[in-house]
């Protein structure tokens, strides 16, 4: 969620600047325990992605003939159509929210500022259980169609099916316009006034400001929210199950599973994974010989707006109104209608199991993520070098990573360590070692740490790069070592980042699905697999409670990202007004 948004510059004159030792070390190959350390972590972080492309080149009995006659075209055609569905929408809504509430002034727009984010709390088939309720045939707005105009039957109206590839787009489209919103808005208050100002000297409108100006600047944010909200698209697993459109997660499990063909689904995993660079490399190469520059932090001021008056003011407000109202506040009035009917059947000890089977979980993989972020970030700042700064960068390579082909990639190798392991055991002592990594809490435990553990790298990153080599130095100067030095000073600097990451990374892992349906044990569930499981049978009013739950729990790192953007201009502006005229 996090990813995206700019880092804020340092004001503090010459603190980042390197001393001639520090710069020397880290144009070296450093092999010590830190560098090491870092690399093997690295190294466990990409093990699911080689072992799917390693599984994939081996021999599938065929199947593909069948797939490219049945499947697979309308595998890779919804799934196309979906990502550019989800794509034009998020782009449209994001891009028109975050120029609305950053240069405009209208009634609510401090308001809006913050709920349009929270439809982000939302999981997407969270948000599809819910339009179900409201918009199916027995639903509420069918029903209440029905009796105001006397109709009987489906025979005699029309009405849009929700369970289609145009309903999963609009829905997505709402859970995942954020992802736009977030970045485009954190660009937008980042623009120069003095170009803003030379724009309207030259005559320019807001229309043609935005779109001469504001837009190319904030052009790489928006593409990296897109990049984000698309990626998410294709990890989508529970909306299109439940609205019947086959894509290729939804591929995956039914060759894996279905057809008991790993080596099948493996190829598409790997065949998804090529969707996913692609995605990358076009962003890339669109903007290769492109560069984006902003003006030093002292040219910062309060950002000119523009005054909204009647209609345009009204319209403004419905712009914004309307995500607000249809991704966050009518589904979360469903479920919470739902719940208080159905709580006496959902309140069950087998639900608190399941709920603190998630919140175990997911703690658990949020900390350990922070803690691996924490140290390989670290080894960077201390060591440097391009070995280190690659494996920071491949340890965030598994949130480009669908859940599906994440769960494909980390059977295999744990497969292999359980079955050599018991064939080991079974030689030397006559005794089975069992199954200690796949089919256990273990393996979906590795999921998420694999999966967000860029979340936190990233969120670390950003913090870390703020505090000035200086308190290394002096911390050095006063005899502390290295992991010493972390401890008493560098952890309590960037607490607030910590925190950040730690809360972000363990609402993303109440929410995954696909990776925990696949490598869970059996009889184990979770939240996220429990709604699944009774949404797909048509019960709704059972799953109702559950889904609330992850909305709440989501609310908090939303209300976090809300204040951290809208105190991201003030900063600039704080140090602009407290610095001495020159």
């Amino acid at each position: 969620m996090v990813l995206g948004i700019r880092r804020m510059n340092s004001f503090q004159n010459g603190s980042h600047r390197q001393p001639a030792h520090f710069a020397r070390k880290r144009s070296s190959w450093n092999w010590d325990w830190w560098t090491l350390s870092s690399l093997i972590l690295a190294g466990l972080a990409v093990t699911p992605v080689v072992s799917v492309l390693y599984l994939s080149l081996q021999p599938s009995g065929g199947i593909w003939g069948h797939l490219l006659e049945t499947s697979l075209p309308i595998y890779i055609t919804n799934t196309l159509g979906l990502m550019g569905g989800v794509g034009i929408w998020v782009l449209v809504t994001g891009l028109a929210t975050a120029w609305l509430v950053t240069m405009c002034r209208f009634p609510g727009r401090k308001l809006f500022e913050c709920l349009l984010l929270f439809p982000l709390a939302i999981p997407a088939y969270v948000m599809a259980y819910a339009y179900t309720d409201l918009l199916e045939y027995s639903g509420y707005v069918q029903a209440s169609l029905r009796g105001f105009f006397g109709w009987e039957n489906a025979s005699d109206y029309w009405f849009p099916e929700i369970r289609s590839l145009g309903g999963a787009i609009s829905l997505m489209g709402l859970v995942l316009y954020p992802y736009v919103y977030l970045l485009a808005r954190s660009a937008f208050l980042e623009q120069s006034v003095n170009i803003l100002e030379a724009s309207r000297v030259l005559g320019r409108g807001p229309w043609r400001t935005f779109f001469a100006v504001s837009l190319p600047s904030a052009r790489p944010a928006i593409s990296v929210g897109l990049a984000l909200a698309l990626m998410e698209t294709l990890n989508d697993y529970g909306t299109v199950d439940f609205f019947a459109v086959p894509t290729m997660t939804a591929g995956i499990i039914d060759v894996w599973l279905g057809m008991g063909n790993l080596a099948g689904g493996s190829q598409i995993a790997a065949l998804m994974l090529l969707f996913v660079v692609l995605l990358i490399s076009l962003e890339y190469f669109s903007r290769r010989r492109r560069r984006y520059y902003q003006q030093t932090a002292s040219r910062f001021r309060s950002l000119p707006s523009y005054q909204l008056h009647g209609s345009s003011a009204l319209l403004a407000i419905v712009v914004c109104g309307l995500p607000v109202l249809a991704g966050f506040i009518l589904p979360a009035i469903v479920l919470a209608r739902l719940s208080a009917h159905f709580f006496s059947r959902s309140w069950t000890p087998h639900f608190q199991e399941l709920a603190l089977n998630s919140l175990l979980l997911s703690i658990t993989a949020a900390v350990v993520a922070v803690a691996i972020a924490l140290f390989v970030n670290y080894s960077r700042r201390l060591r440097g070098g391009p070995l280190l700064t690659f494996a920071t960068r491949i340890s965030s390579l598994g949130y480009a990573v669908p859940g599906a082909v994440l769960a494909v990639g980390i059977l295999i190798p744990f497969a292999v360590f359980d079955n050599t392991l018991d064939t080991f055991f079974r030689r030397q002592f006559g005794i089975s070692s069992g199954l200690l990594l796949s089919g256990t809490v273990f393996a979906i435990l590795f999921a998420y740490i694999v999966r967000f553990l860029t979340v936190a790298v990233g969120q670390i990153e950003s913090s870390l790069d703020k505090v000035p080599l200086s308190v290394d130095m002096a911390a050095r100067t006063l005899g502390y070592r290295a992991g010493e030095t972390m401890i008493h000073y560098h952890i309590p600097l960037i607490r607030g980042g910590m925190l950040t990451a730690l809360i972000v990374v363990f609402v993303d892992c109440m929410k995954e699905l696909p990776a925990t349906l696949i490598l869970r044990p059996f009889g184990f569930e979770t939240l996220a697999t429990h709604i699944y499981h009774y949404a797909s049978d048509e019960m709704l009013g059972e799953a109702a409670l559950g889904s609330l739950t992850i909305v709440a729990v989501g609310v908090l790192p939303v209300l976090l990202l809300s204040r951290f953007i809208s105190t991201s201009r003030s900063a600039y502006e704080r140090v602009y007004e407290s610095e001495p005229v020159r």
